[in-house]
């Protein structure tokens, strides 16, 4: 009769994906979620889980509770559904493209929260002290100093990936305000000491003290490899290779091989774990029947497009395209990681770009539908939900049950470069607007990943690694559903790199000038002169995004200035939450131009 593609799993958003081949028919069934929070906090109840079934009997099935019954006489909302579908040739077209075209549509027709405007300067500098110097944050081995992976876990050996994933959004922090900072070069002074010279590789724990690790979880034994571990730092080397950085060359270039020949073993389909010396399998599937971690073969072809622009080697092109062509035999379900295929997504863009392939594009598009089947687009208003903005979070894993500062804050700079690879390209109008949406609400949502943000009563008591200390500006890793606690994995130290990230890619700096433009749309085109500032907005032109004009709080004199942006239709007016701030709202995919004069 027909074919569920997508439902709702534990928080995320409450929805069916579905076919009726006979009918010509693909619909989606979106429940906004939002509204039934009144329910669920009157009841005590979770929305976990609530929308799905079997065809036919499928759609809303309401929490019970015997011990929280409604309270009578007051009205409450028990459904606000929305159905959009495609019909007319519907075998013929990209099931991928299809949902990611039906889930814009609507997008547009729900309720949406407002956003509202956080200070990330100000929040930056109170990260940027913890990470330096609280000692939760470090260890010490072979006279050099690691991060740690989490705030005061000293029993698992420093990890290249955490290095690497702290580095590099300090490395664009870096760029953007001109600063050098001594904590990058502690960093990177460290990393030579996990590449191997017996297996010409990076090794994932740091090789003096592997002796650590306890075996308590299968991937913390002495040279097993979690297949994503293996290429996630070789695209961060990549970055700072192609920065100029020649000990990040040498290290990834030298890793290079010992990848590929990974590649060529697995048959570009990666296990979830195996032994670096031996490429023994140690867990072949994340579960029975589902394959390995099918998203790393997107990763793995970003690599190797790296390496191709490093080098201009040919053989680095060829093995990312017959990396992103075993893709195409997953299906619609690539994901394995959020971020790993967001990479993938960016790879397979660029992919197209220079090959001209339209099977690089399709796949791209159902990376990309990937995650946002994988996305919260509800906000949690009972239980603890009511403290923190979840509308448009992102779950790191398709069964993980919470959100995760790191995988959104890599997804959220994977779609920034999406759209900027995109730019100028005949993409389809439902990725342009969920991308940019997405990071809209992340730079929204992400403060509330750091516990002084929080109220201490949603602060798990019980912690899985480490210490969470609640007055520290380092992030938790989970944020659950309001229902429990949150905070309970641990407080990642690899998370970061969040206001690192957002606010260079958020922030416009002008040298000398004593302010900071904002704009929560992602921009692109950006010219900068001494009395004005050009810049595109890559938003959907439906929908309005948030501009703003700040002092630095650093500046030692404030100047008079008087600031004009050039459109008929709009003025730059003083910000309600700060009286010191101009801000305008402008439609998305405008050009704006904003000056200034004494």
């Amino acid at each position: 009769m027909g074919e569920i593609h997508a439902a709702q799993v534990g928080t995320r958003s409450g929805l069916l994906y579905f076919s009726i081949p006979e009918r010509d028919l693909r619909i989606l069934y979106f429940q906004n979620l939002t509204a039934l929070s009144d329910f669920a906090e009157q009841t005590g109840t979770s929305l976990s889980g609530i929308v799905g079934g079997m065809l036919p009997e499928i759609g809303l099935s309401l929490p019970t509770s015997d011990l929280q019954p409604l309270a009578a006489g007051k009205e409450v909302v028990i459904s606000d559904a929305t159905v959009a579908f495609r019909t007319g040739n519907t075998k013929s077209r990209d099931q991928a493209q299809d949902y990611l075209d039906l889930l814009a549509e609507v997008y547009l027709n729900i309720q949406r929260p407002q956003t509202r405007y956080l200070h990330w300067p100000e929040i930056l500098e109170k990260g940027l002290k913890d990470l330096i110097e609280n000692p939760g944050c470090w260890s010490m081995v072979g006279g050099s100093s690691y991060l740690n992976a989490y705030v005061s876990d000293y029993q698992t050996p420093p990890e290249i990936m955490v290095q690497l994933a702290v580095l590099l959004p300090l490395v664009d922090y870096s760029k953007w305000s001109g600063k050098s900072m001594e904590v990058m070069d502690t960093i990177k002074e460290g990393l030579p000491a996990f590449y191997s010279k017996k297996l010409k590789t990076l090794l994932r724990w740091h090789p003096d003290a592997e002796d650590q690790l306890q075996g308590e979880e299968e991937q913390k034994m002495p040279l097993v490899m979690d297949s994503w571990y293996l290429h996630h730092p070789l695209l961060n080397l990549s970055r700072l290779a192609l920065d100029g950085d020649k000990t990040a060359e040498k290290l990834f270039l030298d890793s290079l091989g010992f990848a590929i020949k990974v590649a060529h073993k697995f048959k570009y389909q990666w296990p979830v774990f195996y032994k670096m010396d031996t490429l023994e399998i140690i867990k072949a599937e994340t579960k029975p029947g589902e394959g390995g971690e099918q998203d790393v073969a997107g990763l793995y072809a970003h690599v190797m497009l790296q390496a191709y622009e490093l080098t201009g080697e040919k053989k680095y092109l060829k093995e990312a395209e017959t990396a992103a062509k075993k893709l195409g035999n997953v299906g619609y379900k690539i994901m394995y990681q959020a971020n790993n295929t967001a990479f993938a997504a960016g790879a397979l863009l660029r992919l197209f770009k220079l090959t001209g392939n339209e099977l690089y594009l399709s796949l791209s598009y159902r990376a990309l539908a990937s995650i946002f089947e994988n996305v919260q687009l509800w906000d949690c208003n009972y239980g603890y939900g009511k403290n923190i903005p979840t509308f448009f979070a992102l779950f790191p894993l398709s069964d993980a049950p919470y959100t995760a500062a790191y995988e959104e804050q890599e997804v959220f700079c994977a779609l920034h470069d999406f759209l900027n690879h995109a730019e100028g390209m005949e993409i389809l109008q439902s990725v342009r607007l969920l991308c940019s949406e997405f990071i809209r609400y992340l730079v929204h949502r992400a403060p509330y990943y750091y516990p002084p943000m929080l109220p201490r009563e949603m602060i798990s008591d019980e912690v899985k690694t480490g210490e969470v200390d609640p007055n520290l500006w380092i992030a938790l890793e989970d944020l659950h559903d309001g229902i429990e606690k949150s905070g309970a994995v641990g407080q990642e130290v690899y998370g970061a790199g969040n206001a690192f990230g957002i606010l260079p890619r958020h922030f416009i700096r002008i040298t000398g000038k004593p302010f900071l433009i904002f704009s929560d749309c992602p921009i692109s085109g950006l010219r900068k002169s001494e009395h004005s500032v050009i810049f595109h907005l890559q938003g959907d032109q439906r929908l309005s995004y948030r501009l703003r004009i700040t002092p630095l709080d650093s500046s030692p004199e404030k100047q008079d200035l008087k600031f004009s942006i050039q459109s008929p239709l709009v003025k730059l007016l003083q910000a309600v939450d700060r009286k010191q701030d101009l801000e305008a709202f402008i439609l998305g995919n405008e050009t704006v131009r904003i000056s200034w004069e004494q």
